[in-house]
């Protein structure tokens, strides 16, 4: 009768544990509030972190350099940002990995703008060509807006000293310094870039896509967890696909005469991306500014080594930085554009 009591007893202590759900592992994710990063909030909503026991807290910043600090630092687990030099040499140096992609910036598909205040504008600049002889407002030496200036540069054959570069540190103060007439001209996300058009505040020259196509920013997370938290990785990127393949089925879609389509989905993913996106865009602004997302999250690769070399012509990035030693492409099959080498 005793052993049958303590069998009793052992079975509902067993059940007793099996009812109680395994504890979620915290992650923090640096990101800026862009439509770009759609992927993260998209996870967060419909519950694919929770679905791999995973407890988000986000941490947002307004440019791209110190989401990659946050990484490296270890103040956060994974990072979803445009690629900047700052990332390079913190990756050269071993304390980075970039794991998938985040948006590219794909010819069909508004998502990154030239813009020129109205000042400016009125005076002639009225188009990408006519940018030498005047001010352009950016974050930081060395960020994705420097690197988009710099490729425009190579491709319409005027020297990128012809412009007097301005580091405002921030997304806002650049906004503030175009709408002032401080600076001349800016390159600016399409859902701020064509509500400023729209009001009349600054105008809209030219878009990034028509001139320059790249691989504007990454998936990336630290070496530590790449090489002892592996298991994290993997959830991290399972739930990050899902909600990129949802993604591209609302967000991406073309018709026969290449013109982007909205339906059903994009309604229903679209109040779930808002509630992050700021300054908060309506509908109809998120949908004219959503980027080309992959929706597995795959890289051109080819292009993250074009962006080392040219920073490192630059004098931005370390000469020693190779992008093979900070790119990983075992966590996410079938990426673009791979060097044989």
């Amino acid at each position: 009768m005793f052993r049958k009591i303590l069998s009793a007893i052992g079975g509902l202590a067993a059940l007793a544990m099996a009812a109680v759900p395994a504890q979620a592992e915290k992650i923090t994710i640096a990101a800026l509030t862009f439509v770009s990063s759609s992927p993260l909030f998209i996870a967060q909503e419909k519950g694919y972190y929770a679905d791999e026991g995973l407890e988000v807290e986000f941490k947002f910043f307004r440019a791209a350099q110190p989401v990659a600090v946050a990484i490296a630092s270890g103040d956060a687990d994974f990072g979803v940002t445009a690629f900047t030099a700052g990332f390079f040499n913190l990756a050269g140096k071993g304390a980075l990995k970039v794991i998938g992609a985040q948006s590219r910036v794909e010819p069909g598909y508004d998502f990154v703008a030239y813009m020129a205040s109205n000042k400016a504008y009125a005076n002639g600049l009225t188009s990408v060509d006519k940018l030498p002889g005047h001010s352009f407002a950016m974050t930081q030496v060395g960020s994705s807006f420097h690197y988009m200036i710099g490729r425009l540069a190579d491709k319409r054959g005027f020297d990128l000293k012809d412009i007097r570069l301005k580091a405002l540190q921030s997304v806002p103060n650049m906004i503030g310094a175009i709408k002032s007439g401080q600076v001349d001209s800016m390159i600016m996300v399409a859902h701020i870039a064509k509500a400023l058009d729209k009001k009349g505040a600054a105008k809209i020259i030219g878009w990034v896509h028509e001139e320059t196509p790249w691989q504007l920013g990454g998936l990336f997370t630290s070496t530590r967890n790449v090489t002892e938290r592996r298991p994290l990785v993997e959830k991290f990127v399972r739930a990050y696909q899902r909600a990129a393949t949802d993604y591209n089925e609302a967000m991406n879609q073309r018709d026969a005469n290449g013109n982007r389509v909205f339906g059903p989905k994009a309604d229903a993913l679209i109040p779930l991306i808002n509630k992050y996106v700021g300054p908060k865009p309506t509908a109809a602004k998120t949908k004219a500014g959503a980027p080309y997302i992959d929706p597995l999250g795959r890289l051109d690769v080819g292009d993250i080594y074009e962006q080392v070399k040219w920073y490192q012509r630059m004098g931005l990035v370390d000469k020693s930085v190779n992008p093979k030693d900070f790119i990983d492409l075992t966590f996410i099959k079938g990426h673009f554009n791979v060097p044989a080498n």
